[in-house]
């Protein structure tokens, strides 16, 4: 796996839209710390565009996306938000030329389409927070664990919450996954969810209960999550509130922990990731290691090189 280069200021941040559309004042709020840390920030030539619930065309989107990555002066590319739209992309964007740049690549939820594809292309990323994400207060080590990142390194801050033990043990590997609702959409895809012998990242936001438990059953018929040594299960942000009355529901944890128990591998449940209201940022295609007793999971590698 071929790290990204690490970027401290005034290193050029090209901002891109490739799923749901961002309002500028909100865009704008999330991207002040970055420009207040001396990072200079470009926005993509549609970043602002709208069409119904995508930022614009299918190729509009791919060309900006395209484009920040083959620009030799952008340094990293930064996604506005999520939504839904980036799985459109893949038919028009060159991906073996994208990951072959070896420049940063920051986003989560909806981009998770994304990560899995230049990952499986030997491009490490970083499941972060993105502009719409900073457009609210966050705690301090969020930003932290943010900045951190930028520059390369994998410690997570002191005052980040651990998860909590839903089966004990240890495993290390290296780390794949994301929004749980795109990790089920790629099977039958060329960039199929591919976990083997790697700890598995899995969370989602505004799922119903029962679909939660359809979709950890599929990937378990599907054969899919027993091929993991590990699995961090952050939160189902907002599923419990959308319980189905006329077919009731549990609370989703009970869910997560009736699927994945009886698989026997080390997992933690609520770590702090994804759509959480406090959220680390991330590394994927770098190798870790899970203490589901203790809720930890430590990388044990730097999620980027710095330059001479």
């Amino acid at each position: 796996m071929t790290k990204p280069r690490a970027i401290e200021p005034p290193a050029v941040i090209r901002v891109v839209s490739p799923a749901s559309p961002i309002a500028e004042e909100k865009l704008q709020r999330g991207l002040q710390r970055l420009r207040e840390a001396g990072y200079r920030i470009e926005l993509a030539a549609h970043a602002l565009d709208s069409d119904a619930y995508l930022a614009g065309s299918d190729t509009d989107r791919a060309a900006d996306f395209e484009a920040a990555f083959l620009d030799p002066r952008v340094d990293a590319v930064y996604c506005s938000r999520g939504g839904y739209g980036c799985a459109k992309l893949l038919p028009y964007l060159d991906l073996d030329a994208i990951a072959a740049t070896g420049k940063m690549f920051l986003g989560f939820s909806d981009i998770t389409t994304l990560h899995l594809a230049l990952n499986r292309r030997g491009l490490a990323t970083l499941y972060a927070p993105m502009a719409l994400s900073f457009s609210i207060e966050r705690a301090p080590w969020v930003h932290e664990s943010f900045f951190n990142a930028l520059a390369g390194e994998t410690r997570t801050p002191v005052a980040a919450p651990p998860g909590r033990t839903l089966v004990p043990g240890n495993a290390e590997g290296i780390v794949t996954g994301g929004c749980l609702c795109l990790l089920t959409d790629s099977i039958g895809t060329p960039d199929a969810l591919d976990v083997t012998d790697r700890i598995l990242l899995i969370e989602d936001v505004d799922e119903h209960p029962h679909r939660v438990d359809a979709m950890l059953t599929h990937l378990i018929q599907a054969g899919i999550i027993q091929k993991a040594v590990g699995i961090v299960i952050g939160e189902m942000t907002s599923t419990d509130e959308k319980t189905d009355a006329s077919i009731g529901g549990k609370p989703w944890r009970e869910i997560v922990a009736e699927r994945l128990i009886p698989l026997g591998l080390p997992c933690v449940i609520d770590y702090p990731f994804g759509h959480a209201k406090n959220m680390l940022t991330m590394p994927l295609g770098i190798r870790a290691r899970l203490d589901a007793e203790a809720g930890t999971l430590t990388y044990l590698e730097p999620c980027a090189v710095r330059g001479d």
